[in-house]
């Protein structure tokens, strides 16, 4: 099939799960064109079957604003006349969906619509009532909608009233990128006195309770050496950074800011904590437990249908600082429990949230749309 992709092409999970997911299906044969505002950041090497349209939005003194969505839309309708696409996968109800929608107008309706929820656009602008008609609507226009976790389908249908099926599709990992590696010689400089590595991995908004975060490391250094790594940057870095210092922490943590090869960092640490007040679906989480690492969490949105409590982590209140530290402290201080937590990860990740599953779910709603059946898979 010819598949036009649009997503946020910045860092964010869902930009990595769109880009990731076109690399796929380009493996899997299908043709593949990203039509978005610049490079989607994780596309990585070379593929003769992506293409790549950049969205450029003209100045005009009549726009007090340059119009990305108009400009968008008519990038799609272009890219879908000209390459003869099957159909346009967009992540975000707004301005996505209503930007494929306008393309879809042009073309005319042999050109499918999916349309993939990932979480702010319900659980954060679904709430706004200038724009919750509008979403409503990208949804209801949609030939086909997906959501990355029950947890968000449910939410969408009360927070809209969306009577439309809206059909789970999980996030995925790539079991060929994240994988448990051998960072001993890494892991001896950062802790050189064995001491345990906890880590966290956010864009360090208000939402990730990033504060939360030291204040569960300092019950936990209290009973036992640990260091914290910070991955990641946002408004709330610098708040985050004087919390550590006016608790006395900063020399147990590095913030190492942005960070491409996630992997590797992930095999650094002995276990994530992630401490967020709204989670879609916690791909950080899924990329952690991917590389054998137990998740201590907060009991949000789609993290319960990631993390297993009791099983590859522990899930807790939003905001309970010794609650978490206490499971922590539980998983790192008894090997046979953490080794059972950590094989537990793996087996999660790559049997639940495989990529090879996850694509394949696609390509069978894409076939629908496109052929009215499902095509036999020739894998």
């Amino acid at each position: 099939m010819k598949i036009g992709i649009t997503c946020y092409p910045t860092v964010g999970g869902s930009g990595v799960i769109a880009t990731e997911l076109g690399k796929l299906l380009a493996e899997r044969g299908h043709i593949v064109h990203f039509i978005t505002s610049d490079m989607p950041f994780r596309l990585g090497k070379f593929y003769p079957n992506i293409y790549y349209h950049e969205v450029e939005v003209n100045r005009y003194n009549v726009f007090r604003y340059p119009p990305y969505d108009l400009s968008l839309a008519s990038k799609m309708a272009e890219v879908a006349q000209t390459e003869k696409l099957d159909l346009l996968h967009v992540h975000y109800a707004v301005p996505h969906a209503i930007s494929a929608y306008l393309a879809k107008q042009m073309v005319g309706d042999h050109l499918k619509i999916v349309t993939t929820l990932h979480g702010t656009d319900i659980t954060v602008l679904g709430y706004d009532r200038s724009l919750s008609d509008m979403i409503r609507f990208g949804i209801d226009k949609s030939d086909s909608v997906t959501a990355v976790s029950q947890d968000l389908i449910d939410q969408t249908k009360q927070l809209l009233g969306v009577q439309k099926n809206i059909e789970k599709v999980y996030n995925f990992v790539d079991k060929r990128e994240y994988y448990p590696r051998d960072m001993k010689d890494v892991k001896q400089q950062i802790a050189p006195n064995g001491e345990k590595i906890i880590i966290h991995v956010s864009n360090f908004r208000p939402v990730k309770r990033t504060q939360d975060v030291v204040k569960v490391f300092e019950r936990v250094r209290a009973s036992m050496p640990a260091k914290l790594l910070l991955i990641g940057e946002g408004p709330d870095t610098q708040m985050v950074r004087q919390l550590a210092q006016d608790m006395g922490l900063i020399e147990d943590i590095r913030f190492m800011g942005k960070q491409d090869n996630l992997a590797c960092v992930y095999s650094l640490a002995d276990l994530l904590l992630l401490t967020s007040e709204k989670e879609s679906f916690g791909l950080v989480a899924l990329e952690a437990m991917a590389c054998g690492k137990p998740v201590i969490a907060t009991k949000t949105g789609g993290v319960p249908e990631v993390v297993e409590e009791g099983e590859t982590g522990y899930l807790l209140s939003i905001g309970d600082i010794e609650g978490m530290a206490e499971k922590v402290k539980l998983l790192l201080n008894s090997e046979e429990l953490y080794a059972r937590f950590s094989k537990q990860s793996l087996h999660r990740a790559y049997h639940m949230f495989c990529q090879e599953k996850i694509a394949r779910q696609y390509e069978e709603i894409y076939e629908r749309l496109v052929y009215g059946e499902v095509q036999p898979c020739s894998l």
